[in-house]
Formats: structure tokens, C-alpha cells, sequence
């Protein structure tokens, strides 16, 4: 009893992890380009995701298996609540410890190792790493690169279509309050804020950095581009998040079905609630890293790397392909930033160094788990 009340606590935890390292990737262009704040996006991501969650019980059974570790290991040892816990053990503890830096990771990736280092501690030369190469690793691989190889031809091809459709930006220079600018050009600047004075260059604005963002003109098919922009990339960042959940649920929740230690839906729901419970209160950090840290946005770019995200994650979804939200997400901004010449090299370079490491420190934690159960329990 006391095994199978730590693993429906432990694998609560992943999912707790899950949504701290998580829940905000969907959202993170709407505040790296300044549409939103953190609050606001963050509601957002945790509604959107929520519902995943619970809709995930209909269509992912695929993922749900494959994270059972069926395949990979002997029948007999995917139905055991100690090789579980060990797998649980290694993906909270290798998740948690990146949220806590700062740095996103793939929970997939985290379950993976996890599977893989319990795995040889239960089953040794049984372990079968032979599927993990198609079935896992080549989609978690690829997925980043195709992201990065999908982003920079969209946002350019959407470029185009805004000049052809005879959209503009409308931009201005913004001062922090304090900083000395010269009588003359805030005078200058502010004495006629008219449509034709502000399509006519850059403006002189004192103030914060939600008064200074670039600014659509124009309008497309009846809408005007700014509303259209903002619209389309709120849903798509909704989008994201609820493929996330899509995806991720049935990933976590594979490991308490395998011992039947929950109904379905009853597990569904509390693995849904503790995601969104550990993004509300400890996703800052991972917010901060994939919204500001990665690439500079404006509206459309941002917008670009959300609808690459989303299609992505949800023809994953579809086809039970263990993609990771972070792997896509990351590439789709990095590929912005590739574009407009603001990629953070250094940020990206310790990412995928956090990258590497998940899955060695998963299957260490959960080996090491596996290990120390017969002298704790």
C-alpha cells in the first residue's frame, strides 16, 4: 500500500514538474513580444493545458502505451509499482532540478531516461534500447531542426504577404522615465500623434515598453492587421498550450494506469490539476528564459513561432509521435532569432547542453531510485 500511495504522489509530482517547466511555452511569444503580461499569458497557458489534459483521455491511447515502457521492457516489470517509481523518481527530480535553473527541458525526454535507468537496474540485458531509436529518439532529435527549418521560411513568406497587402509598422523609440532626452525632439515628437505623423517614422515616447511596441497598419480583408496579428496569435497561443496538454497527459498518466492505480478519468483530472498548480507557481523563471532570452520578437515573428509550435505539436499529437513542446518551441524562437540576427547563442548553448544532459540524469536518479527502494521500503 505505502508503493502505491508514493507512486500516485510521485507521478503527481512529475505532472506538478511538468507544468512549472512546462506550462509556459505556449504562451512565451505573447510575453517575449510584449502583447501580454506574464499574469495574463500564464492564465492562459494553464486553461488552455488543463483542457488538453482532460481531452487527451479520448484521443492518445498511443502515447499513453508508449509510456508505459511496453517494448522496452519485460511485460512483467511495466506492471511493477517499484520499477515504476523509479521511472516517476528520475523524471520529477531531473524536471524539477532544470525549472529550478531556469532551464526548459523535455519531460518526454526526462521520462525516457527515467525508463531507460530503472530499466537496466530491474530487467539488465533484457532492456530493450532497440525501439527507442524511431519511436523516440529520432522524433525528439528531429523536431527542434524542423522547427527551426519551418520558422524562417513562414516568417518570410509572411513578410511578404504584409507588403503585399500594403500592411506597415508604426514604431517609436522608447525612453525610460529618468533618462534625458532633449527638449527639442520630445517636443517634436509629441506634439502631433497623428496617423499620417506616425506613419511618417520613428516616434520619441517617455514611458515603459508596452507604450513603445511596433504597431500594424493596415487592414486585411476588413480587419485591421494589428487586431487581426493579435487575435490569431492569443489562439494560437491557446493552441499550443492545449496540444501540450494533448500530448504530455497521456505520458505521466501511462504510469499510473499500468498498475491500475487510478480510473482513467479520475487520474486524467488530478494529473491535469497538479500541472496547472506547479506552472502558476513556479513557471517564472522558464518564462523568463524562453520569452526574453532566447530571441527578440515583435508581434509577427512572435506569431510565426506560435503557429509552427502548434501545428507541430498537435500533427504529433495526432499521430502519437512523442515530440517535446520545449524542443519545438525552442526551435520555432530560435529560428526568429536566426532571422532578425538577435539569437542568443550563449542561452541556446546552455539549452542544449540542459538537452544532453536530461536523459543521463534521469536514468541516474531513477536507477539510483530503483536501487535504494528494498533498503527504504
Amino acid at each position: 500500500m505505502t508503493v502505491f500511495l508514493l507512486l500516485v504522489l510521485l507521478t503527481l509530482f512529475v505532472a506538478y514538474a511538468n507544468g512549472a517547466n512546462d506550462n509556459f511555452k505556449g504562451v512565451a511569444t505573447l510575453y517575449g513580444a510584449n502583447v501580454t503580461g506574464y499574469r495574463t499569458a500564464l492564465l492562459i497557458a494553464t486553461a488552455a493545458t488543463f483542457l488538453g489534459c482532460l481531452a487527451s483521455v479520448f484521443v492518445a491511447q498511443e502515447l499513453i502505451q508508449a509510456f508505459s515502457g511496453k517494448g522496452l521492457v519485460p511485460e512483467a516489470l511495466i506492471t511493477s509499482p517499484n520499477f515504476l517509481l523509479a521511472v516517476a523518481a528520475g523524471a520529477s527530480g531531473t524536471v524539477i532540478l532544470a525549472t529550478l535553473l531556469g532551464l526548459p527541458i523535455s519531460t518526454t525526454h526526462s521520462l525516457i531516461g527515467a525508463l531507460i535507468g530503472g530499466g537496466l537496474m530491474a530487467a539488465g540485458a533484457e532492456l530493450d534500447l532497440g525501439v527507442l531509436g524511431s519511436a523516440f529518439f529520432l522524433p525528439l532529435l528531429l523536431s527542434p531542426a524542423i522547427a527551426i527549418l519551418l520558422t524562417m521560411p513562414l516568417y518570410k513568406l509572411a513578410h511578404g504577404l504584409g507588403k503585399r497587402f500594403g500592411i506597415t509598422k508604426e514604431s517609436c523609440v522608447c525612453v525610460a522615465p529618468g533618462q534625458f532626452v532633449p527638449v527639442a525632439a520630445l517636443a517634436e515628437a509629441n506634439t502631433a500623434l497623428t496617423a499620417e505623423a506616425a506613419n511618417s517614422g520613428p516616434l520619441i515616447v517617455v514611458g515603459t515598453a508596452p507604450a513603445c511596441l511596433d504597431k500594424y497598419n493596415g487592414s486585411v480583408w476588413g480587419l485591421t492587421a494589428q487586431t487581426l496579428v493579435d487575435n490569431v496569435h492569443y489562439a494560437s497561443a491557446a493552441a499550443v498550450s492545449f496540444a501540450r496538454g494533448l500530448n504530455d497527459g497521456p505520458k505521466i498518466i501511462g504510469l499510473l494506469l499500468a498498475v491500475e492505480a487510478l480510473d482513467l478519468r479520475v487520474g486524467m483530472l488530478a494529473i491535469a490539476a497538479a500541472m496547472a498548480l506547479g506552472g502558476w507557481l513556479n513557471a517564472h523563471k522558464v518564462a523568463v528564459t524562453m520569452s526574453k532570452k532566447i530571441s527578440r520578437m515583435n508581434d509577427g515573428q512572435a506569431l510565426t513561432a506560435n503557429l509552427v509550435t502548434a501545428f507541430m505539436v498537435i500533427f504529433a499529437s495526432r499521430f502519437g509521435l512523442p515530440v517535446s513542446t520545449t524542443h519545438v518551441s525552442v526551435g520555432a524562437i530560435a529560428g526568429i532569432g536566426i532571422v532578425n540576427g538577435s539569437a542568443g547563442k550563449r542561452v541556446f548553448g546552455e539549452i542544449l547542453l540542459a538537452w544532453f544532459l536530461t536523459l543521463p540524469v534521469a536514468a541516474a536518479i531513477s536507477a539510483l531510485a530503483y536501487w535504494l527502494q528494498p533498503h527504504l521500503l
